[in-house]
C-alpha cells in the first residue's frame, strides 16, 4: 500500500504503546511520551509544550522530520524511520523536593548536551556493539565519520518568574544508505549505525537505551546539584571525547576562529583550547580536528 509504514520492511515504524509501556511512568523514568508519524522539528515541538506551560519529563518522537535543524542552523533530515528523531524537556532550573533536587544554576547548563552525548555513546555500545567517540561538544563519531548529534536549547517558561526550561534534541543515522546520507554535517563525512556494521539497528531497542542511559545520568546530574564531578559526569564525558588532546581549529559564533590544542573541559563544560595568544575557554562554536 503506497505510504504504508511496512513497505520498507528493514524499516518498520515504532510502537507509542510499547515505548510507553517500559518509557513513561510508574514503569519508565519519563512523563509523557508522543510518537508522531512526521513533524517539522522534534525541538520545535517541544519549544511550543514549554511556552505552553509543559512540566518537565516530556519526549517526543518523529519517524520523519522535514525541518530537522542542527548547531548553526544546519539541516539534519534523514528517510521516514531511518533513523531516531527525538527531542526532551528539561527543567533542571526547577527544584523537586521529592526527589531531594536543589535548582542547578545556569552556569551548570552548558553540561546538558554533554550529557546527551555520553547516553548517545553508551546506548550505541551497549546495542549496536560499536565503538563510537564524541567531538566536542556530542558530535557521535565512527570511524571518524559522524552518525549522530546533539542540540540543546534554552527555552523561556510560559511564566517569566520561572527560569528557562532546556529542550534536548537527538537525532541518530541508523538504518540510512549511503546515497541516503546527508552532505557533510559540520565538515565531517557521515555515516549511519548500518554502514557502520552495527551488531543491532533495531530503533526500538536503541530509543528505549539511549532515553533511559539519558535519564539516569540527568537523575545522577541533579542529585549532584548540578557537578559534573560529583556526578561522574565529567569522567564518563572525558573518557569518550576525542577532542581533548587534539590540535583543533575552532569557528567561533562572532566568525572569527582561533587555532590551539584542546587541553580539557572546566566545571561548566566549557572546551578549553590552549592558542599562542592564551587559553580559550569555548561554550559555544565549531570545532574541527586537525591532523
Amino acid at each position: 500500500m503506497p505510504g504504508s509504514p511496512y513497505t520498507d520492511l528493514d524499516r518498520p515504524p515504532l510502537s507509542a504503546a510499547r515505548l510507553r509501556r517500559v518509557l513513561v511512568a510508574p514503569h519508565g523514568p519519563w512523563r509523557r511520551l508522543e510518537l508522531r508519524v512526521e513533524t517539522g522539528s522534534t525541538n520545535a515541538d517541544v519549544a511550543e509544550a514549554v511556552r505552553a506551560g509543559e512540566p518537565e519529563g516530556l519526549v517526543v518522537i518523529a519517524e520523519r522530520q522535514t525541518t530537522g535543524r542542527g548547531r548553526r542552523g544546519r539541516v539534519w533530515q534523514s528517510p521516514p524511520r531511518a533513523g531516531i528523531a527525538t527531542s526532551v524537556l528539561l527543567r533542571p532550573g526547577e527544584a523537586v523536593p521529592e526527589r531531594g533536587w536543589s535548582p542547578v544554576p545556569p552556569a551548570g547548563y552548558g553540561w546538558l548536551p554533554l550529557l546527551a552525548g555520553v547516553a548517545l555513546v553508551e546506548a550505541v555500545a551497549r546495542l549496536a556493539e560499536l565503538e563510537a567517540r564524541l567531538k566536542w561538544p556530542n558530535d557521535l563519531l565512527i570511524d571518524g565519520a559522524k552518525c549522530a548529534g546533539v542540540l540543546a536549547e534554552a527555552v523561556p517558561d510560559a511564566s517569566p518568574a520561572q527560569p528557562p526550561a532546556v529542550v534536548v534534541g537527538i537525532g541518530l543515522n541508523v538504518t540510512l544508505r549511503a546515497d541516503e546520507l546527508p552532505e557533510n554535517p559540520g565538515g565531517l563525512p557521515p555515516t549511519s549505525l548500518l554502514l557502520a556494521g552495527a551488531a543491532a539497528t533495531d530503533r526500538d531497542p536503541l530509543l528505549r537505551a539511549l532515553l533511559r542511559s539519558l535519564a539516569d545520568w540527568y537523575d545522577r546530574w541533579r542529585a549532584t546539584g548540578g557537578d559534573a564531578v560529583a556526578s561522574g559526569l565529567r569522567d564518563a564525558y572525558l573518557a569518550v571525547c576525542a577532542t581533548v588532546g587534539r590540535q583543533v581549529r575552532v569557528l567561533l559564533p562572532d566568525g572569527h576562529e582561533a587555532r590551539g590544542t584542546a587541553t580539557g573541559i572546566d566545571p561548566d563544560g566549557q572546551l578549553l583550547v590552549d592558542t599562542p595568544t592564551g587559553t580559550l575557554r569555548l561554550a559555544a562554536g565549531d570545532v574541527l580536528h586537525l591532523r
